[in-house]
């Protein structure tokens, strides 16, 4: 991509290969609508193209050829660029097809595994399972296994999540907040009967509580995304938060389907 680094080098580029198309009527306009750019840059860039060499013009206007030179570079920019691409699809390719798990035995390569998740997390063994992989190197009990061809559909459910709002510092923090409610909720569990299986907090109010009634604190930082992150491995989260942080973590569970619901924690 060498080509490419020096300033304006990729629209030169677009506008060569566009020029190259042979079309008579082609107008700075037309390009200007096909890359996007004002017919300014365009103008200044047909001027810096024409005093390199790579087109020729009248007056510095329509109709606009591609010299020689022009036609090289194209096809050099081309090959640079194409090269480039196929780098990146092979390294996403690679990616994609490779899968981490957790193995619950020693595994070998070339092993046909079941795949299940447990406690958001997946793990690998030679059981029978819905869904299934390939190891791709020795791993041993407890160790990470690198998997690929996974096929079938790993039996997972949705967590839900309840979110619990608490008072700002302002409206009397803690002080405020309904304890009694907060610790019947975590030890009620979720609307359909399940036990949390993580904590979240949003804020110092939302944390002294949770210390206050030595409730386990799983998630901290990035509380909204990593609760939404967890619920859709199946973790059911209970998220105690403070004030307007409430409306993160909707925004995400909203945008991630997630079922959810919304107590006031205040007295």
């Amino acid at each position: 991509m060498k080509s490419f680094k020096k300033r304006g080098a990729l629209t030169h580029f677009q506008i060569l290969s566009e020029i190259s198309k042979q079309d008579p009527h082609l107008k700075q306009k037309d390009l200007a609508n096909k890359l996007g750019i004002t017919i300014q840059a365009v103008s200044e860039n047909i001027k810096t193209l024409i005093e390199q060499g790579y087109i020729t013009s009248k007056d510095g206007r329509s109709p606009y050829k591609i010299t020689q030179a022009g036609i090289d570079k194209v096809k050099k920019d081309a090959i640079s660029l194409r090269k480039y691409s196929d780098s990146v699809l092979e390294t996403m390719n690679h990616y994609k097809t490779i899968w981490p798990a957790i193995a619950t035995e020693d595994l070998k390569k070339d092993d046909i595994v079941g795949l299940f998740m447990e406690d958001g997390v997946l793990y690998a063994h030679k059981k029978e399972e819905n869904a299934t992989g390939i190891v791709l190197d020795d791993a041993e009990k407890d160790m990470d296994v690198s998997l690929t061809n996974l096929t079938g559909i790993i039996d997972m459910t949705i967590g839900e999540v309840t979110v619990i709002n608490l008072p700002t510092i302002k409206d009397g923090g803690s002080k405020s907040c309904d304890l009694d409610l907060v610790k019947n909720v975590y030890d009620k569990g979720t609307n359909a009967g399940g036990e949390f299986d993580k904590v979240a907090v949003a804020g110092t109010v939302a944390r002294a509580v949770v210390n206050k009634l030595n409730l386990p604190l799983d998630i901290e930082f990035a509380a909204p995304q990593a609760t939404a992150n967890a619920a859709r491995k199946g973790l059911n989260v209970l998220a105690i938060c403070v004030g307007e942080m409430s409306k993160a973590f909707t925004r995400e569970l909203e945008n991630e389907k997630i079922k959810f619901n919304i107590i006031d924690g205040t007295k």
